[in-house]
């Protein structure tokens, strides 16, 4: 039987290794999230639809009731979505409670390090939108963070976009996967890879598409071109 000296330290070792694995990523990821326009019904029929090419479906939506997001949360499982793709984004009881692969946290909500006191399993994102936010992400135990917004944005009228350079300068200074959120388009998904990022976060680009089928895979093509 090991010592408790031993216990610790194969603990340790066996989260170290967990979270590299997380944090590994092979090829670059498409996360679509919810933009909180649609009704979650609606919602629910597209990324059903579209999750052929899309890795992860973030439900997001700050202003509705936990009970309503863990019902879509379990319409998009029982229509066949793995939960190996849902994140559920800030409320970690719902994530906890569909099943759910991950969580994605906003800047001013709970720490990664105390996310991950509460759910180990979960694969932790931060929102970042600064070097030195991605930096604290990485310290605080976070999985990747979401860096944005690159690109002009409707969801963020008014508010200057961050732009591929300052994306470029986060994602060399970052020891963990940077996906990048916000304007990202068929046209201009290829230069985010270029950049280095781990992928692309769509929200518009596909939820507000006229056809959010082919946008979703016209994006996965200029990703993985």
């Amino acid at each position: 039987m090991p010592s408790l000296r031993e216990a610790v330290f194969l603990f340790l070792l066996t989260y170290r290794e967990v979270r590299e694995r997380r944090s590994r990523v092979v090829q670059a990821e498409i996360h679509l999230i919810s933009d909180g326009k649609l009704q979650q019904r609606h919602f629910v029929e597209l990324a059903v639809t579209v999750q052929t090419w899309v890795d992860y479906i973030h439900l997001r939506d700050k202003q509705c009731p936990a009970r309503e997001l863990l019902a879509a949360a379990q319409e998009l499982l029982a229509a066949g979505m793995p939960a190996t793709k849902l994140i559920i984004n800030d409320r970690i009881d719902v994530a906890l409670a569909a099943g759910a692969a991950g969580i994605q946290l906003a800047c001013h909500s709970l720490s990664p390090d105390t996310a991950r006191r509460i759910a180990p399993q979960l694969r932790l994102g931060r929102s970042v939108h600064s070097p030195e936010e991605a930096a604290n992400a990485s310290e605080q135990g976070a999985d990747y963070c979401l860096f944005g917004h690159v690109f002009p944005s409707d969801s963020k009228l008014g508010l200057p976009a961050r732009g591929l350079e300052l994306l470029a300068e986060t994602v060399k200074t970052s020891s963990i996967p940077v996906i990048a959120i916000g304007g990202i388009s068929p046209a201009n998904a290829a230069q985010i890879i270029r950049k280095g990022a781990a992928g692309v976060a769509v929200m518009s680009g596909i939820c507000g598409a006229d056809d959010p089928y082919e946008a979703a895979k016209a994006i996965h093509k200029a990703v993985h071109s």
